[in-house]
């Protein structure tokens, strides 16, 4: 077995930002030679994270508000009493998810009609990291 491995780094304008890498992904297993397998897209920051979803901007814009409802920002987190005032970027990261798995089938992604690959950033404006592990033969 194969493995090849890259890695992706994002220094985001906006506070939260939802970002289309499916293209960079491709490219990398395309790069890789990996024909059947898969790959693993990680982000490596507890306050972002990595989803499977339509490249709609309405929806990305339903996904954002969804979040923001389910985990809003608020001074009275406790992760905020360490000075840090993130606590609602930890807790969205958890709602995403920090990584997907993506087959590869016949040298290329093989996702379905409308799904694209998102980097999801909830603490931005400084530098973050990514990984993209493919692996197969």
């Amino acid at each position: 077995m194969k493995s090849y491995t890259e890695y992706l780094y994002f220094f985001t304008k906006k506070h939260r930002e939802y970002i289309n890498i499916t293209d960079k992904v491709e490219e990398i297993v395309e790069k890789s030679h990996v024909s059947e397998g898969m790959v693993l897209v990680s982000a490596m920051h507890i306050t972002a994270g990595v989803y499977v979803n339509d490249a709609e901007d309405g929806l990305i814009q339903d996904i954002d508000e969804w979040l923001e409802q389910l985990a809003p920002y608020k001074d009275s987190y406790r992760h905020h009493r360490t000075g840090e005032t993130n606590g609602d970027a930890h807790l969205k990261s958890l709602l995403i998810h920090h990584e997907v798995i993506v087959p590869i089938t016949k040298g290329k992604l093989d996702l379905g009609p409308w799904q694209q690959i998102y980097y999801a950033e909830f603490d931005g404006q400084r530098k973050k990291r990514l990984i993209i592990k493919v692996l197969g033969e």
